[in-house]
């Protein structure tokens, strides 16, 4: 035997033996097997992802062709129903300050509004006062893209409502509205609206979160409680520009109209809307006469919590047990209190038994008297005493 040279073949230098075809051939597939496993483990990431991409087309392609494919089927739900139910009904508000004629005009706000009534050749729209607050033009897009100018009818600051007229021949859809009194604590809320002032129809969905709130209101921006207002509160995404819009039930009902939010960091999901039982007789009153008219009792008052404790007991005379009421500060002449026999420093503490505690109270209950006789606890000189108002 010589010795090994690498300049030749091995197998020169091994026994020569005669060979079985077999055992060559499964050296063959071997070889072949071994060698595609190193292409495979040596290639560059780049190539095995292609590799694993091609893979998965072609396994997909395998899939697709194997399997029979349906068309996507719509679903309807009952929120996609009510929101189908009212969503046209919708509408968007622009707002412009500026004299059209000579300077030209700047929009200045957006919000949203509802469709509730549609006659002759006139379509009426609820909304909010402070989105159409000080606006020297407002425009109603009813459909993409199709503005229309519009007129105010009416608007009352207390409330926050405000009602609005434009040409019908544009309108397709009304809102219906429901029954607030009949909410029930967590049921569905549905907001439709404007958000931002250009997301026209957003849609976002929560629950009633209470169906009889109140908030104090300050109207005139002194820092002092004007109104107290009755709410729907919601944990539906209410931003800004959804003012005006429209609080639905599942059956595509307008409940509420959705008036503001809590916006604070540290607070999410608390909106209001202005219950439509409430929200109706202002309407009506708006669009038939353009004002609110409600009744003055004719006197100037403070809370009584804003008296020092001198004032309490050698002005106004109040034992121990009275802490909450209103001090009638001025008594107009020939006004209803006057009337009524009310007198200065006389501390009004309940309205037709109801207990007041604040000036926005007081105004609340006489606004609801409706024109009716209202009765009126008082306190003079230390004594409880009763009169009647009549309207």
């Amino acid at each position: 035997m010589g010795y090994y040279d690498d300049s030749e073949s091995k197998e020169q230098y091994l026994p020569q033996k005669k060979r079985n075809p077999f055992f060559t051939v499964l050296i063959m597939i071997i070889v072949a097997v071994v060698s595609s496993a190193a292409t495979v483990f040596f290639m560059t990431s780049d190539e095995f992802g292609l590799l694993e991409d091609r893979a998965s087309t072609a396994s997909s392609q395998t899939t697709t062709s194997s399997l029979p494919v349906k068309n996507a089927v719509a679903v309807k739900s009952d929120t996609t129903k009510a929101v189908d139910k009212a969503l046209e009904s919708v509408v968007g508000i622009y707002t412009y300050q500026g004299n059209q004629l000579f300077e030209g005009t700047t929009e200045t706000g957006a919000g949203s509004g509802v469709i509730y009534k549609k006659s002759g050749n006139y379509a009426y729209i609820v909304t909010n006062h402070h989105v159409v607050e000080g606006a020297s033009q407002v425009e109603v897009q009813v459909s993409e893209g199709t503005r229309l100018q519009a007129k105010v009818i009416g608007s009352d600051e207390l409330t926050d409502l405000a009602v609005l007229r434009i040409d019908g021949s544009k309108v397709n859809s009304v809102a219906e509205f429901g029954d607030s009194s009949k909410l029930t604590l967590g049921e569905p809320a549905i907001a439709i609206g404007n958000p931002l002032g250009f997301l026209e129809g957003s849609v976002t969905e929560g629950i009633i979160s209470s169906t009889n709130r109140t908030i104090p209101v300050d109207t005139n921006g002194d820092g002092q409680e004007d109104w107290q207002s009755e709410v729907i509160q919601t944990d539906a995404s209410i931003n800004p520009g959804n003012s005006g819009g429209a609080l639905i039930n599942i059956d595509g009902q307008v409940i509420g109209i959705n008036s503001s939010k809590i916006a604070q960091d540290e607070v999410e999901g608390i909106g209001f809307a202005i219950p439509m039982n409430v929200a109706k007789p202002i309407i009506e009153d708006l669009e038939q006469d353009g004002k609110v008219d409600r009744p003055t009792l004719g006197v100037r008052i403070a809370d009584l919590s804003q008296v020092n404790p001198v004032g309490r007991t050698e002005t106004l005379k109040l034992p121990d047990s009275v802490q909450e009421g209103v001090v009638i500060i001025e008594v107009e002449g020939s006004s209803l209190a006057e009337k009524a026999g009310l007198k200065q420093y006389d501390v009004i503490t309940k309205v037709n038994g109801d207990k007041i505690s604040s000036d926005a109270e007081l105004r609340r209950s006489i606004y609801e008297s409706n024109g009716k006789k209202m009765s009126i606890t008082y306190y003079r000189n230390g004594k409880e005493q009763t009169t009647t108002v009549s309207f």
